[in-house]
């Protein structure tokens, strides 16, 4: 066998070699024009950046060592935006605070009440002048009928809006508190509507949403209806008290002459029939002389200057009267009675007429007769108030009495002139006050005469006591 190393090589060896040499050549020449050529490709794309980086930072033909570099400032970089980013959230953040905070401030001390319903019917949102004007402490996460009553007229308004999408401005509506106090207030409600999903981005008066919610402001108008009434029944009793003095005048010159005539025929006539007669003539006289006495009283202007008035003295006397008046009733006074401007005629008249009312309703009943006379301070919006409640044991006020006794001439007594509390409204009102009735729930009517107590005596250096009976 012949030896690997004794091969023989072809007559050609030399043209190979020089073949194989000349390749390596070329393979030598086009890895360096392309090391070359991605050198400075690398050198020309990490020019811009280069000075963002450490000084130290390898040469890109380090590529292990460059690219790590490069990573490096990307993640640097990413940490400074991230930063930012935290810090610019952080401060819209605060904004949306301070702006919910300003919102809620705004809401809770606005004088006008706010209520915000869903779709639901569940109140999302109530400010307290809200819950102050509906007379209730809790009405958020409830529901408006619930809340407010069925039958309420409010809560009438607030369905047709949320079923009709119906907008309400400045109607007036009557409101019963869970007290069982009445108030009248204003109201506007406005439906809350969100845009439909494919309408979105369009003008918002042009895109046509569905109804998501109701919003309600309302405002208590009870003091100014109140004084509106008040207005109207000065000018109503002015009007009759001018139309009627002349007839009663009339009236009571000729019954003057009947009087005097019928007590002539008395004195002079024998016993017997004729001078039974002549009684019962100067009897009716009598009676209709007090009753156009009363009625003149009724009609004509109450003028005066008012003065401080002691209601703590003022209601001892008239009790002290009264129980002298009627034995067998017992009359009670508590609370607090302070000092008003009035005239202490006038409010001791207003105040006997009340509680003889009361006794003689109470003695009907048949059992212990009890009037009680109670004074309270109260503070309105319209300033310090004198409330006196006159309360008795009696039956109670029928319903169809309820809002006609005040009436001139209404009574439900046998021998009553229905002029006595007239005379009280009327006394009430020329003070700047009012006088309501109502029946108790244990049974029983009140009466409330609602007096002001106006800030013109501390002009007169004249301390406003509290005294208590």
């Amino acid at each position: 066998m012949t030896p690997l190393l004794a091969i023989q090589l072809p007559a050609n060896q030399p043209l190979w070699l020089a073949a194989g040499f000349v390749f390596i050549l070329l393979v030598l020449l086009i890895v360096f024009l392309v090391s070359v050529s991605l050198r400075k490709y690398l050198r020309r794309e990490s020019g811009p950046t280069r000075k963002e980086f450490d000084p130290a930072a390898p040469s890109p033909a380090d590529q292990p060592a460059f690219l790590s570099a490069s990573m490096q400032g990307v993640i640097q970089r990413l940490k400074t935006q991230e930063k930012e980013l935290e810090r610019l959230h952080r401060e819209e953040k605060q904004r949306a605070l301070q702006t919910e905070r300003l919102s809620e401030a705004v809401t809770r001390n606005m004088p006008t009440g706010l209520l915000l319903i869903n779709s639901h019917g569940l109140i999302t949102l109530a400010n307290p002048a809200a819950q102050a004007a509906l007379g209730a402490a809790t009405l958020s996460y409830r529901r408006y009928d619930e809340a407010l009553g069925p039958d309420s007229p409010l809560s009438r308004l607030l369905t047709e809006c949320l079923r009709d999408a119906r907008t309400f401005q400045r109607e007036e509506v009557e409101h019963s508190t869970p007290a069982g106090d009445v108030r009248h207030l204003g109201v506007t409600i406005s439906p809350v509507l969100a845009p439909l999903p494919h309408l979105r981005g369009q003008a918002p008066e042009s895109v046509p949403g569905k109804i998501a919610g109701a919003l309600c402001l309302l405002s208590d108008l009870t003091e100014l209806t109140a004084l509106q009434k008040q207005v109207r029944l000065k000018e109503s009793l002015a009007l009759l008290g001018e139309l009627s003095a002349g007839i009663a005048h009339e009236f009571k010159s000729a019954l003057a002459t009947i009087s005097g005539y019928a007590q002539l025929l008395k004195s002079e006539a024998a016993a017997g029939e004729q001078a039974e007669c002549a009684e019962k003539i100067v009897q009716e006289t009598r009676a209709l002389t007090h009753l156009v006495t009363e009625f003149l009283r009724f009609a004509r202007p109450f003028e005066f200057t008012p003065s401080p008035v002691d209601l703590q003295a003022l209601v001892a006397r008239t009790v002290a009267e009264l129980r002298e008046e009627m034995p067998g009733v017992m009359f009670f006074t508590e609370g607090e009675f302070g000092l008003i401007p009035g005239d202490d005629g006038l409010l001791r008249q207003a105040l006997l007429n009340l509680a003889r009312n009361g006794a003689q309703a109470a003695a009907e009943s048949g059992a212990d007769v009890r009037v009680t006379l109670r004074g309270s301070l109260e503070h309105a919006a319209a300033g310090p108030t004198q409330r006196i409640a006159i309360i008795d044991n009696g039956p109670g006020i029928a319903p169809a009495d309820l809002t006609r006794i005040f009436l001139p001439f209404y009574t439900t007594k046998v021998d009553g002139t229905g002029l006595g509390l007239a005379i009280v409204q009327k006394i009430a009102v020329q003070h700047g006050g009012a006088v309501t009735a109502r029946n108790l729930p244990e049974g029983g009517a009140e009466f409330v005469l609602t007096l002001p107590i106006q800030q013109a005596l501390n002009s007169q250096a004249v301390d406003s006591p509290v005294g208590s009976i």
